[in-house]
This record gives structure tokens, C-alpha cells and sequence, in this order.
């Protein structure tokens, strides 16, 4: 059996507001192998982004564990998660991952530089794959929606990741942007990348090799 790149095992997350306790994830599983793209879909406060940050690093479970490449994630020092991240996993998220100071060229760049040097694609032709080459020199406030959207894609594929997470890559562009989009995702799990993307989007899901559902912080 192939050793899958993603794994969650049985990941609990709680959030305390005075007395009362929320379960925002219960338990909840999950293996994504190379080249296959996952969707993860359910109402608004199922526990989707919870999970995708669980899944990411960027924040830990009260329970369970996450491994990606081999290497757990999990009950680490950030700076630890921080270089698992720069290494393995590449992040597209709702709140943008874009450096407003520098152009979308040297947000590319800047990625690259965080880790030792490996296969991976120059930043203006990474660029230019993503449809967004022309507007390089432009900082992250010039960008429409859409362009933004692909910049942001654009920095989240800069390392040749070997987990892809997105949460609502296409939520807030045109349809033929989303339809780029699409294109490129299933491009990127072509090549071997594990995709999970948290969405609300019919198209999105159409696309997965699977569509699982929370709700309630657990699968449905």
C-alpha cells in the first residue's frame, strides 16, 4: 500500500469561551495520497478552515496528529512546523498569502529563498503558467480579486509542494478565473501533488478524485 504524503489520525480541536466548550473538530481522519485531489466541503462553522489549519501547521490539535512527507507535524515547536511548511506544503487561504509591500515577482522569490534549493520552477515562468506574468511587477494592492487569486496560487506553488491546501481558492473570482484555477490544481495533482481544497464551490468539487463533508466537526 502506498505510504500516503497527508495523514491526520483522529484530530480533536476545542475552543473555551468562559465555561461553555466548542468542539470545532471530533475525531476527524484523513489520507490523501500523491496526485490526488481532495474535497472538503460542509456548511459555514463545520470545522472546515479549523481543519485546513490543523493540516497546515498553523494550528494544533487538542488530539491526534498530522504527518506529511514522513515527517509529523503535530505537538511541535512553531519553529519546527515552520520548516516542515517551507518544505512540504504550499498554502492558498481566503485571508490572501501575499507580502503587501513586495511585488508579486518578489513574493514568489522570497518563497524560494526560504528553503535550500531543489526542482522547482523560476519565478517569472511559474508566473506565466499561472496566468498572472503580466502584472509581476504590481504590489498585491494593485491586483484585482482574480489576479490576486492567482498570485496567491502562484506563492503557494513556488517550492514544488508536496501538499497543496486551499480554502476557497475560487470564492471571490469571475468564472473563467475559476475555471483557470481549476486547471491548474488538477495540473499541479498531475504532477504528483497531494491537493485538499475546502470549498463551497459545485465546480470544485466536480474536479476532486473525492468529496468528503463535516459537519459538526465530523465527517457526514
Amino acid at each position: 500500500m502506498t505510504v500516503p504524503v497527508l495523514s491526520a489520525r483522529s484530530l480533536y480541536r476545542f475552543f473555551r469561551a468562559g465555561e461553555e466548550e466548542t468542539f470545532a473538530l471530533q475525531g476527524v481522519g484523513l489520507e490523501v495520497g500523491s496526485g490526488e485531489t481532495v474535497a472538503v466541503t460542509g456548511p459555514s462553522g463545520s470545522g472546515k478552515t479549523t481543519l485546513l489549519n490543523c493540516l497546515a501547521g498553523l494550528d494544533e490539535p487538542d488530539g491526534g496528529t498530522v504527518t506529511v512527507a514522513g515527517e509529523r507535524l503535530s505537538h511541535r515547536p512553531e519553529r519546527e512546523r515552520s520548516g516542515i511548511r517551507a518544505r512540504h506544503i504550499g498554502m492558498v487561504f481566503q485571508s490572501g498569502n501575499l507580502l503587501e509591500h513586495l511585488t508579486v515577482r518578489d513574493n514568489v522569490a522570497l518563497v524560494q529563498r526560504l528553503v535550500a534549493a531543489r526542482t522547482r520552477v523560476p519565478p517569472q515562468e511559474l508566473l506565466e503558467r499561472t496566468g498572472i506574468a503580466h502584472r509581476a511587477d504590481a504590489l498585491p494592492r494593485q491586483l484585482s480579486g482574480g489576479e490576486a487569486a492567482r498570485a496567491g496560487l502562484a506563492v503557494a506553488l513556488a517550492n514544488a509542494p508536496e501538499v497543496l491546501l486551499a480554502d476557497e481558492p475560487t470564492g471571490e473570482v469571475d468564472g473563467e478565473t475559476e475555471r483557470r484555477l481549476l486547471a491548474l490544481l488538477r495540473e499541479r495533482a498531475a504532477d504528483g501533488t497531494a491537493v485538499v481544497v475546502v470549498t463551497h464551490s459545485r465546480a470544485v468539487a466536480a474536479v476532486a478524485d473525492r468529496v468528503l463533508r463535516l459537519r459538526d466537526g465530523r465527517w457526514t
